[in-house]
């Protein structure tokens, strides 16, 4: 009778300490992200993006609709939380960065489950091997490398969620609830970030399609991916009308596909540049040979086949260990980071091939999630290609990688003498194990070998990952446009900046300029400010009354002539010009000085400030008094 109760009772337990380590490994993981999100916000701001962010925000809080009342250039959701933020909060920079914290904590979560479910069907310590693999995460979170609020992270959240969802589909029993939840989180991506959004949504609506025929083929169940681009076609068009009763979608159209269009994306020969470098060729030539040593790791005995398994688990992971090698060789930071985000093209080309030659033993959304985020990644890859857009991507690397890690346990076993053997197929599978249709599960030597390989590769490679992020976020190379690294670090007194830190004399010069503004400046008084890259309306709680707050060629669509005529138009009395400026594009200072230059014509300068000159619209009564003197 005893046996039977400490039968009955080990399970109970095994189940109780698998409920424990997860909840400890999602804490770990969360609070590990969030630390670095906090801990970059302490030391650095790049004034020029938080300031867009912002200072748009803002606006939108006091109750200005983008497209409609002003031109805006990207989807709207981002600037609507953070409007929430301060409608709820009220001004206060801290705010936003916890908010990014959050965010950041709980996407490296969601990727380490969506890890699992891809890892559990195929490898066998799958737990284990998912949170290995979210250790680089801890670094290269969503909001690590740029730890202000921002849309890219965002729509990265929002594509986790999404892929999270979908893969709930495969789950039994089926619900309906869960394949409608899915088909909204497949739309929300597109509202965050409209190129990666688009190219996920399109990607991910055309192949579930195809895997709908497919699995129809196969004679398996589909409802629930139907109800799901049901759903996702029914919120598409929830929100376009709604932009059309606020914004105008003709508005919306204009500014967010259109104008930024034209403004920002690329050449194609430039997107896939990514691909032409040779050393790619190496690291495929390498990846190919370990998987011919996974050949002769079938062969011998079991020693021999655990150094083939080695040699496999090295050569397979030769391109993801280099960046962590040539941390030893190279002390540049910039060559460090190029090192390291090389490892983007061979990781789509290598998961792409793997995706393909596993599609017969995948089932249900798996079939086609891979393909799903290699064309979200290229999608991001149309704003500013491989250096610029990849730093709040790295959840979907780390997806690819464990896919990858996955076909790699479950790759074909060449074990001489072996009769082939099964296990029952598992419908909550990501991807579905080599032995599906098979009658026990696979022999142990078998098991043995895929256990040497996944955990040598991953255990490399996570660790190569782990060490060269931190060096890159430590470095903030990703940052190298803003000027970083010279002065003291400084933090706001402002309430409304409270928790704002840079190094240099940007925030005391910029409390300065809010101190006079508070003292000389009516507030009932438009004023213009360039080039933009301050939190003036934000900080000071002023309304803004000039349609462009940020006056950069990817947002601002008017000219220096069209400026000064809106100034006239608006009777903006005040403009405020930045002398030096964080971000180190010249292009924004060439911009500046072309529109100063047309603001001279009607504004007179009144006040130096140590870095900020005023500017005060001239009265048109003393220019026609000068004029009678000089007639005379």
């Amino acid at each position: 009778m005893n046996s039977d109760k400490t039968s009955t009772s080990s399970p109970v337990r095994q189940l109780v300490a698998r409920l424990w380590s997860n909840w400890l490994a999602a804490v770990s993981l969360f609070l590990a992200t969030a630390l670095v999100v906090i801990w970059q916000n302490s030391r650095l701001a790049v004034l020029w993006d938080l300031s867009y962010t912002l200072e748009n925000s803002y606006r939108i809080s006091l109750g200005d609709i983008p497209y409609r009342d002003f031109p805006f250039a990207h989807a709207p959701l981002t600037f609507l939380i953070q409007a929430a933020i301060i409608k709820l909060a009220g001004r206060a920079v801290w705010h936003h960065a916890a908010y990014c914290a959050i965010i950041g904590g709980l996407s490296t979560v969601l990727t380490w489950r969506i890890i699992q479910s891809v890892l559990r069907p195929a490898v066998t310590h799958a737990r284990l091997i998912a949170f290995l693999l979210s250790l680089p995460l801890i670094p290269l979170g969503i909001y690590c490398v740029f730890p202000h609020p921002f849309y890219d992270p965002d729509c990265t959240f929002a594509i986790l969620l999404s892929i999270f969802l979908l893969q709930q589909l495969d789950l039994k029993p089926a619900s309906v609830v869960r394949a409608l939840l899915a088909g909204i989180a497949l739309v929300m991506p597109l509202f965050v970030k409209q190129n990666t959004g688009l190219a996920y949504l399109t990607a991910a609506a055309a192949l579930l399609i195809v895997m709908i025929a497919v699995e129809r083929w196969r004679h398996r169940p589909v409802r629930g991916y139907v109800l799901t681009l049901g759903a996702a076609a029914v919120s598409l068009a929830v929100a376009v009308m709604l932009i059309q009763f606020t914004a105008g979608f003709r508005n919306y159209w204009h500014w967010t596909i259109q104008f930024a269009a034209q403004r920002r994306t690329p050449a194609l020969a430039e997107m896939l540049g990514i691909y032409a470098d040779k050393t790619i060729l190496l690291w495929l030539a390498l990846i190919v040979l370990g998987f011919i040593c996974l050949w002769f790791k079938g062969r011998g005995g079991r020693a021999r086949s655990r150094v083939w398994a080695l040699l496999s688990a090295v050569l397979i992971s030769a391109p993801f260990v280099w960046p962590a090698i040539y941390l030893l060789r190279e002390h540049d930071s910039s060559e460090r980071a190029d090192r390291l985000l090389g490892v983007w093209p061979v990781l789509l080309i290598f998961s792409f091939v793997v995706a393909i030659v596993a599609m017969r033993r995948r089932r249900g959304a798996a079939l086609v999630m891979p393909f799903m985020i290699i064309g979200a990644i290229h999608g991001a890859f149309m704003s500013q290609q491989l250096w610029g857009s990849t730093y709040a991507i790295w959840p979907l690397f780390m997806i690819l990688l464990a896919m990858i890690v996955a076909g790699l346990a479950s790759a074909p076993r060449l074990d001489a003498g072996v009769a082939p053997q099964s296990s029952p197929p598992r419908l909550d599978a990501t991807l579905v194990p080599q032995s599906v249709g098979r009658t026990s599960p696979p022999s142990k030597r078998s098991s043995d070998r895929s256990s040497w390989l996944t955990i040598s590769f991953t255990i490399a490679v996570a660790l190569s990952l782990l060490i060269s992020g931190g060096f890159y976020v430590r470095s903030h190379e990703r940052l190298d446009y803003a000027n970083l690294d010279e002065g003291q670090l400084r933090r706001s007194t402002l309430p409304q900046l409270r928790g704002l830190s840079v190094r240099g004399d940007w925030i005391p010069s910029f409390e300065e300029l809010v101190r006079y503004a508070e003292r000389e400046i009516p507030r009932a008084e438009g004023i213009l400010l360039l080039p933009g890259e301050d939190s003036f309306y934000y900080a000071t709680g002023r309304r803004p009354q000039f349609p462009v707050l940020l006056f950069d060629h990817t947002v601002n669509p008017y000219s220096p002539q069209e400026i000064l005529q809106l100034a006239r138009d608006r009777n903006i009395r005040w403009a405020i010009v930045k002398q030096d400026i964080q971000d180190e594009d010249e292009q924004i200072e060439q911009e500046r000085d072309r529109i100063t230059e047309a603001l001279d014509q009607d504004f007179e300068q009144v006040e130096s400030l140590s870095n900020y000159d005023i500017y005060r619209r001239r009265d048109p009564n003393s220019q026609k008094d000068d004029d009678d003197d000089d007639d005379k």
